[in-house]
């Protein structure tokens, strides 16, 4: 699979943040045990990725870039929003209430529609993920004098592998939970496998959780 990144979702709600704020980055290191040594860290290195664990803060759902960028997109078209967003290395993780990782994949086997969901990845508690630097890189100067127009680093012509796409911008961010990224899943399965079908089934979120 390519490292390249699908089209972010457009839609007039999608807010595309691609800084985390002062409060945002609090919200991040109170998930490391050390936070002043991650903000130390992101002061001396502002475009290098971290790591962070999970359980505490915050879970992810790792998902295939095409997957989960149809998730996120059903999360702010028809539902109630998403937490943080950020793509690594052709993949999407979305930020979850702790817990979730557990729950999500009990609920998926129970779902009709879970054969369509590609396998996610869920980081919980004891795992580790890679976040983006808080501030995405400059882009590469353009080297034009072979008339060819490519950038002279065709590693950095890529989207970055790292980057956020809906970024930490308070200090206590909203997060779905295991109902409502159970909801975007099939919302985003149907979206692939039946178009027609998806678009004629409209479920609220408040009745999946009511469930």
């Amino acid at each position: 699979m390519s490292d390249w990144l699908p089209e972010t979702p457009r839609t007039l709600a999608f807010p595309t943040a691609a800084y985390v704020t002062l409060a945002g980055a609090d919200w991040l290191a109170s998930a490391s045990p050390h936070p002043d040594e991650m903000h130390t860290l992101w002061a001396t290195r502002p475009a290098a990725p971290s790591v962070l664990p999970c359980g505490t803060a915050f879970d992810v759902i790792n998902a295939p870039a095409l997957f989960g960028r149809r998730m996120v997109d059903r999360l702010w078209s028809a539902g109630p929003g998403s937490g943080p967003v950020a793509a690594h290395r052709g993949r999407i993780l979305l930020f979850a209430a702790p817990g979730t990782a557990q729950r999500l994949p009990a609920l998926l086997v129970w779902e009709e529609w879970a054969t369509a969901v590609p396998p996610l990845l869920c980081h919980g508690s004891g795992d580790a993920v890679t976040v983006p630097p808080l501030h995405p890189r400059q882009s590469p100067a353009v080297d034009r004098t072979a008339g060819t127009g490519a950038p002279a680093d065709e590693d950095s012509a890529a989207p970055s592998v790292s980057r956020w796409l809906v970024a930490p911008d308070v200090r206590n961010p909203w997060l779905p939970g295991p109902d409502v990224l159970l909801w975007a899943c099939v919302r985003a399965a149907r979206s692939m496998a039946d178009p027609v079908h998806e678009a004629a089934a409209q479920h609220p979120v408040s009745m999946l959780s009511a469930s």
